[in-house]
C-alpha cells in the first residue's frame, strides 16, 4: 500500500529573522516544492503548515510559513522532515515516487524469473539507477532507461525489466 504523505525534505535551518527555513529538497529539482500551498510535519498529515511563500535559493528551498514570524519560531522547525499529501500533486505518465518503487519485486520481462526486489535509488544526472536486491544478499544495478525498464507497475508491486546483454551475466 502506497503511502498518503510522501517525505520531500528536511527544514536544515533557518533564513533571515522574520521567520524563513531552509529546506533541503529530497525530489528532482528544488522547484518542485514551491508548487505546494502546504506541508506536513507528520507522516499521517495531522500538522498542517500552511505555506505564505517559497522560491529556490542555491540548492534548497526558502519557505515562510503562515504564523512562523521570528528566528525562534522557525528554529523549532530545524530538522524537521516535510510531507507531502499525494493528492495534492500530479506526476507525468512513467514519473514514481522513489518510495513507491521501494520494495517492487524485479522480474524478466521475457520468462518471468524474478531477480530480486528495489532496495534503493541513486539519481545520478543522466538518468536514475535502481539497487536491485537478490537472493543471498546480492545487489545489482540496473539502469532507469526505457531499453530496460518494460514496465513499472506500484500497484501491483513490480517492475518487469529487459535487462541488457551483459547486465546479470554471473561474474
Amino acid at each position: 500500500m502506497r503511502k498518503q504523505f510522501i517525505d520531500t525534505g528536511e527544514i536544515v535551518t533557518t533564513h533571515g529573522v522574520r521567520g524563513e527555513v531552509r529546506v533541503y529538497p529530497w525530489s528532482d529539482t528544488p522547484d518542485f516544492l514551491c508548487g505546494f500551498d502546504s506541508f506536513y510535519l507528520d507522516a499521517k498529515g495531522a500538522r498542517r503548515m500552511e505555506v505564505e511563500r517559497a522560491r529556490v535559493h542555491k540548492n534548497v528551498v526558502v519557505v515562510k510559513f503562515k504564523g512562523i514570524d521570528t528566528i525562534e519560531e522557525a528554529e523549532r522547525l530545524r530538522g524537521k522532515t516535510l510531507y507531502i499529501d499525494r493528492d495534492d500533486c500530479e506526476l507525468e505518465d512513467g514519473e514514481y515516487f522513489i518510495q513507491d518503487l521501494i520494495g517492487l519485486r524485479v522480474l524478466d520481462a521475457d520468462t518471468g524469473a524474478c531477480y530480486g526486489e528495489i532496495s534503493d535509488v541513486s539519481q545520478t544526472g543522466a538518468n536514475d539507477v535502481y539497487h536491485i536486491r537478490g537472493e543471498g544478499g546480492r545487489e545489482r544495478l540496473i539502469p532507469a532507461i526505457k531499453e530496460v525498464v518494460v514496465s513499472t507497475d506500484p500497484d501491483a508491486g513490480e517492475m518487469r525489466i529487459r535487462p541488457l546483454e551483459g547486465l546479470f551475466d554471473e561474474d
